[in-house]
């Protein structure tokens, strides 16, 4: 019994100690290619090339006064954060990293993914209320209604690939995609309508409505200060990263190599990394292009295009394989 205990605790290590590496490490390579957008040079005076920065700011952060704002309510305001954190770690549990290499392998990991997520939208309206602040509660309002808005849109376009699939399993949906083509190529339009959903639901710009500096200051992390700041900053770019690495696991073949004789060497892990990583630049390219949106145009992009087109494409991709006798049974 100790054993297993002790097996599964560092099979846990294994993954959030990358993951936070990964994590710090994306802030650094964000703000070098935005100062690049920008003809500018980023970070690059703590250590080689500035690849000491992000642990200069974890120390910065870990050293600065955490204030308790007396109007909040304290208890909330503590939790909310922690559990932000706690459930951008937990979401990876079902993730394949390769072959056999996955710490719970459960058959409705997409249906865990989805609870996961769905109850982050909490942590996030908790703080906002907690705070007692009209800025916070403002942003935590536009937070939760965005999120729970592109969540429709999202689940419609997993639904898509469900259906080609036939289980609720993460693997499945990368070995299914190894014995045919990746499911970007067959499922373009559902590809293109899930990065730009991620987009929304990750609050990143061009849909960082949460945080608009001229009218919230921050959105609803306004009174939050040094550790408990840096708590979400890692849940914000956790969940970055996880949106990329499930839009690979849905649409890219997951761990899956390109067949090429040279690139065979590479491992499965690595492929996952490199496809991943391509997708967290996208991400930085569209902040340093794109201006905000404002907020209406947000929820008219959805309920009036996404939504929509969405739905539409679940009966189009169903009435496909039902034509051509292709309906996996679950």
């Amino acid at each position: 019994m100790l054993y297993i205990i002790l097996e599964n605790f560092i099979n846990i290590l294994l993954i959030i100690v990358p993951l936070l590496i990964a994590v710090a490490y994306v802030t650094l390579a964000e703000r070098k290619i935005l100062g690049s957008i920008g003809l500018r040079k980023g970070p690059n005076c703590v250590g080689i090339y500035g690849l000491l920065q992000p642990l200069g700011d974890g120390v910065k952060l870990f050293s600065k006064e955490t204030i308790l704002p007396s109007h909040a309510n304290i208890t909330i305001f503590i939790l909310g954060p922690i559990l932000s954190f706690t459930l951008s770690l937990i979401v990876w549990a079902v993730v394949p990293y390769g072959e056999n290499i996955v710490l719970a392998d459960i058959n409705i990991g997409i249906l865990y993914i989805f609870g996961v997520s769905s109850i982050s939208v909490y942590a996030i309206l908790m703080s906002g209320w907690s705070s007692n602040s009209k800025y916070s509660f403002f942003g935590a309002i536009r937070a939760v209604a965005q999120m729970i808005s592109y969540e429709v849109s999202i689940g419609l376009i997993i639904i898509s690939v469900l259906l080609c699939v036939g289980k609720l399993n993460v693997t499945s949906i990368v070995l299914a995609q190894q014995e045919g083509i990746w499911f970007i190529f067959p499922l373009f339009p559902a590809a293109i309508m899930f990065a730009i959903s991620a987009l929304a639901e990750t609050n990143r710009t061009p849909f960082d409505l949460t945080e608009g500096e001229s009218e919230l200051v921050s959105g609803f992390n306004t009174e939050y200060s040094a550790m408990s700041f840096a708590l979400f900053s890692l849940a914000e770019y956790a969940h970055i990263i996880f949106m990329s690495l499930l839009f690979v696991i849905l649409f890219c073949g997951g761990y899956l190599p390109i067949d090429l004789p040279i690139l065979n060497l590479l491992s499965p892990s690595l492929w996952l990394a490199i496809k991943t990583g391509v997708l967290i630049f996208w991400f930085v390219w569209v902040r340093g292009s794109f201006p905000r949106m404002r907020y209406d145009q947000l929820q008219k992009l959805l309920w009036s295009n996404y939504l929509p087109l969405s739905f539409g494409f679940v009966v189009f991709v169903s009435s496909i394989l039902i034509v051509f006798n292709g309906l996996p049974l679950f």
